[in-house]
Order: structure tokens, then sequence, then C-alpha cells
């Protein structure tokens, strides 16, 4: 059985990736540094070692990728009274800066997120750009946002007077983006809103985050068809989506359905929908039958039957193009395979070989998207009108409408996958969620992340009670439910959809540190003696060992009573956590006993360190724990 004795801190990223390298390369380590010559010496020929070599950098690149790697010394502490339908959904909300908030969720969602959607400042010189914290992030968080005393440090703007224009933005963006990528699902995909100001930025930074092939397209997306008179030469309509993937070869992108009409274009035989596809004669400089002579051969057709063997009435075709001899684009082989695949067609005495084109995703025929992006519901005014219906004029600036995040959502995400909003702003993509859920029975997640940006207080959003614009986003998403739920109330299974949430918000750690008051020894000592930050509740501390474990946020979270002791019991026996004094050997056989009740694969227990009744007592539950088969044993 593991010993564990748990701290505040999430994962040492930069640690992991040195064990990590160690394992593929135990020869450049020289008493526990890296020895970079010896690295060099290993990598041989694949090293770049001149000077003068493509690279993109700026000041402050280093501080950054470092800032990624810091571990963090917050957590998310559960905010019942503001979330909805607690006990039952499976989606989040978590207030706070998304630098920190992201390195809290490596462990919980690594490897699980199958879409990120974020839209970032733009950097037109007005918006806030968030000016990270080297020594103690979580202490600028809390004077950023008004949570502590200070000079009164005010949301800034990164305006373009400031000679670090670009360099404050890519400093925001570059350990945001490190850190979104562990969370992808290998077939996962991000998208990017941007516009002219920051997109060869956003797409270099992303080339060697995401790595360059794993660039899939780079949208134009029109917003305002009849152009912005506002912009120099050119009235604008559009701005920019960038779309990568986390691994290009197993990315998976959905199709639009198409609508009834379209569907008069498409056929059914015995094999599903087909329509007329490709002339299957070649053409190109590749065609001519000397350049792919094993691919010239007769094709005998008739009106209702075609065959490579000569039959009684047929004719002989070979794909001839304005008298030259070309070549087919399939086989022999090929055509004998794929044979239900082949249309006849006569046009006024000519024959033509076609295939039947199926539907590329699924059975039921779809349509690629387009790498220009367009509809009448993407016009901007959409979206400030669909935040108007559900809470008034001018409450959010500029948020996206629903049809183009349900659009993304629909190409990028499986029924079932979890979408992740890093700048949720209004809680557009939450909204976007629930209606394509009710839409097509779908089970997404959402996680939204934002900042608690306080909001002006001559705003009409402070005016109609909104703080900042979290309360805005949390309260869109309470109405925006209830009213997609009255929309599709005749649909079938309407009522498991999930419009609820879980409200957490960024904190420091409620394992407390120790901070000596040299001036007072003995007061330090005596507040140590508590394992935890002071107003902080025993759901705090559970929370947090789920973070530090990895155990998704959503798990279901059951209390017991084990010998007159709270136990807690998270994903149904995986967990168990008792936060009590006084903690005997009969709390250990019954958290044993309801472990065998529960049946999880394999279960930890944890306990505060200075919660044993004794010595003794602690040796002896370590013992009882370890015979029952218990994975881990913690303290706290």
């Amino acid at each position: 059985m593991k010993e564990t004795n748990l701290t505040g801190k999430t994962p040492d990223i930069a640690e992991e990736n040195i064990q990590k390298l160690k394992q593929l390369f135990p020869e450049v380590f020289t008493e526990g540094k890296i020895d970079f010559e010896k690295l060099q010496q290993v990598l041989g020929e694949y090293v770049e070692d001149s000077n003068e070599r493509y690279n993109f950098t700026w000041n402050g690149k280093g501080r950054a990728l470092r800032l990624s790697q810091t571990p963090s010394l917050g957590t998310l502490r559960p905010c019942k009274e503001e979330s909805k339908n607690w006990d039952t959904t499976e989606n989040l909300y978590i207030e706070g800066d998304n630098l920190e908030v992201l390195k809290l969720l490596q462990k919980s969602y690594y490897g699980k997120v199958k879409m990120i959607y974020i839209d970032p400042p733009y950097n037109t010189g007005k918006d806030f750009v968030y000016n990270d914290d080297f020594h103690d992030s979580l202490e600028n968080y809390k004077r950023i946002t008004g949570q502590v005393d200070g000079n009164g440090k005010a949301i800034s703007t990164n305006a373009e007077t400031s000679g670090r224009y670009h360099t404050n933005w890519l400093n925001m963006m570059y350990p945001r983006l490190r850190l979104a990528r562990n969370l992808l699902t290998d077939d996962g995909v991000i998208f990017i809103s941007i516009d002219d100001n920051e997109v060869d930025n956003l797409k270099k930074i992303c080339n060697e985050v995401f790595g360059e092939d794993n660039f899939i397209a780079m949208l134009p997306t029109v917003m305002n068809l009849k152009g912005n008179q506002d912009e120099f030469a050119f009235a604008g309509t559009h701005e920019y989506t960038i779309v990568y993937s986390k691994k290009r070869d197993e990315a998976l992108f959905n199709e639009f359905a198409i609508e009834d009409e379209e569907l008069n274009e498409w056929e059914q035989d015995e094999y599903g929908y087909f329509k007329k596809g490709a002339n299957l004669k070649a053409t190109g400089v590749n065609a001519p039958r000397e350049k792919r002579p094993n691919l010239w051969f007769p094709i005998y057709v008739s009106k209702d039957k075609w065959s490579l063997e000569y039959f009684e009435g047929s004719e002989e075709i070979y794909p001839l193009t304005d008298g030259k001899e070309m070549s087919w684009r399939w086989s022999k082989n090929k055509f004998i395979n794929e044979h239900y695949n082949v249309i006849v067609s006569y046009d006024n005495g000519n024959v033509s070989i076609y295939k039947k084109q199926r539907p590329s995703v699924g059975d039921i025929p779809s349509k690629k998207p387009k790498t220009l992006f367009y509809k009448a519901e993407y016009s901007s005014g959409n979206g400030t009108n669909e935040v108007k219906e559900l809470l008034g004029e001018r409450i959010f600036s500029n948020p996206k409408p629903i049809n183009l995040l349900k659009d993304f959502c629909e190409i990028g995400c499986t029924k079932d996958g979890i979408i992740l909003d890093l700048f949720a702003g209004s809680s557009t993509t939450a909204h976007a969620v629930m209606q394509l859920n009710a839409k097509d029975g779908g089970e997404r997640k959402f996680i939204m992340v934002q900042l608690p940006e306080p909001t002006d207080e001559k705003s009409e959003a402070y005016k109609a009670g909104y703080k900042n614009i979290c309360e805005i986003g949390k309260e869109r998403i309470r109405r925006a439910g209830e009213k997609i739920k009255e929309k599709y109330k005749d649909k079938g299974n309407i009522e498991n959809l999930d419009i609820g949430f879980k409200v957490f918000k960024l904190d420091t750690s409620n394992i407390r540190k120790w901070q000596p008051d040299y001036d007072n020894l003995e007061q330090s000592l005596l507040d140590y003696v508590d394992n935890f930050v002071e107003g902080r509740t025993e759901l705090d501390v559970v929370y947090e060992i789920m973070l530090k474990y990895g155990l998704d946020l959503t798990y279901p979270v059951d209390e017991f009573t084990i010998a007159q002791k709270k136990v807690y019991s998270i994903g149904y026996g995986m967990l168990m956590i008792c936060l009590d004094n006084e903690i005997t050997t009969e709390v250990a056989k019954g958290i044993l006993a309801k472990i065998k009740e529960l049946s999880p694969e394999s279960s930890r227990v944890v306990f505060k360190d200075n919660g044993f009744k004794s010595d003794s007592n602690k040796t002896n539950i370590k013992e009882i724990l370890k015979s029952g088969g218990i994975e881990e044993f913690i303290t706290i």
C-alpha cells in the first residue's frame, strides 16, 4: 500500500517532463542534472546548432514558458448556492484566472476534452490583457479582481501606445495554450476566434504549441456582410477562426446535416444513400495511358448492366478524351470489389462511368463545411439580440451568435464529448451546447472558465445587478436552459436535458502552509495545529483532494456516518475521505466494509494527519487498510 502526504501543490509539469526525458535518454543525466552536450550528441543530426535559423520569439517568452510549468498552490472551492442542479449536472462553471484553472485541471481532465473553443481578447488596444505575476499568480488574481486590499489595481487595457503591445498579448496566450493542449483527447480539436490584429502571431504560437502538421484551417468567418465602414480602405466583413488538432491523423470532424430539399439529390440502393460522384475517367497530367498503362482496359456496358468481361449486346468502352488514350481512376480489382458503387450514364449517345458518392460521415448524407464560414445567422447583431432577449439591453458587448458556436460544436465534438471554453464571456458556448443537445439528443458537457472582471459602475450590466462578468454568464445559462426546455417540451426525453452547472471558484489552497510569524512563534505553532485555512469547509477540502488526485469534478460525492464519524465517498468508493478527529480502528473497519459494499476497482483513503486518536491508532489503521487491499493511504 502506497503512503502519501498531500500538500496544496498541483503536479510539477517541469519535473514530470524531466522524468520522461530520463526514461528516454538515461545516459544524459549526471548527478540528477541534464548534460546538454551529451544530449546533443545523442540526438546527432537532429540538433540545429546554427545561430541563423527560423525562430519565433519575443521578450518574456522564456518566462511565459516557465509560468506554464510552475505548480499552482490554488484550489477550486465549490459554490452550491450559485449552482443549478448540483447533484445531477455534469457541466461546470469555474470563476478564476484561466491560467491557474488550467493548472488545477491538469490531472482531472488530462486527455478528456474533445473540443476547446476560445474567444480571447483581440488586442485591439481596448482589450484587457492579463498581466501574469510569476512570483504569486494567485495573489495577483485576487488583487485584480478586488478580493484583497492593495493599491486598488484595476483591470488594465493593452493600449497600442504600450511599447510591448504584441508582447503582452503573446505572454498571456502562450502559457494558456500550452496547458490547454494537454487537456485535449488524441482526436481533440481547438477553435480560436481572432481578428487581423493578432491572427499572424496566433498562428505562429499555435504552430509551436500544437505543431505545424496539426494545423487544420484558417476560416474567414463573416460576421458583418454589409461591412464595417469605419475600417480603413476596405469595409471589414469578417474575422477568423483558427482550427488545430492535437493529432491530425486521429482528429475527428463531423459534417453538417443536409436540409430536406438537399436530400432529394440523393437516391438509395441496398447499400444506402448515394448520388452521382466523380467521373471515373482520369484527368490531369498523369491521366494519359503511357503514364498509367495498367489502368487502360475496356469496360463492357449496356443499358442495365456493366462488366469487365464481354457479354452479348454490350458496348466496349475505353477511357478516351477527344480521341486521346487516357486511363481509369480505379484499377480492375477496385471495379470488381466496388461493383455496387458504379453508375453507367447515357447522354445523347455518349457513355460515361461515374462512382456513387456515399455519405462520408455515418449513413445519412451530410456536407463538409466550407473554409469560408458564412450564414446570415452568424451576424454579430444576432449575438447581441440573443443576450438582449434573455437579460436586457446592453448587458454584454459583442457576444458571439449562438448558431456560430453551435456549428463549431457540431463539427468539432462528439455527441457525448466535453467542450471547454477558457474565455467564457457571456457563456454563449454553454448556451449553444444545451441547444445542440436539445436538437439532436446529444449529451455533450461544457466547462466554462471566466475571470470575474468587475463591470463598470456606469454600465447597464452593473445597474441591472451584475457586479462582474461571471454573474452575467451564470444567469444566462440559467435562463437559456429553461427557455430551451420550454421550446423542446414536446420532444422525447427532453426532461433529461442537462441544463445545470456546478460553480467552482478559484482560491488559495485549503491546506495551511507553514508561514511562521517569527515575532510570535508560539501563536504560529498553535495556528498550524489546525491543518486547514480558517473559514474553509470540509467540502472545500474534499474537492481539493479530488483535484489533486485527478478525479472528475462532476463525480458523485456521498456522505456516510461510520462509527460516529463523517465519511465522504467519491465516485462510489474510488476515494474515501474522513476529516474528523479522534479516528480509531473502528472507523477504518467501517470504511473497508463500505468499500466492499460499493465494489470500486480500486480505492484510496484520506485522513487528517493529526486526526488520529493516537500514533498507535494510526499504525493499526494503516495495517487494517493494507490488509483490506487499499491502494493508497493518504494523510493531509
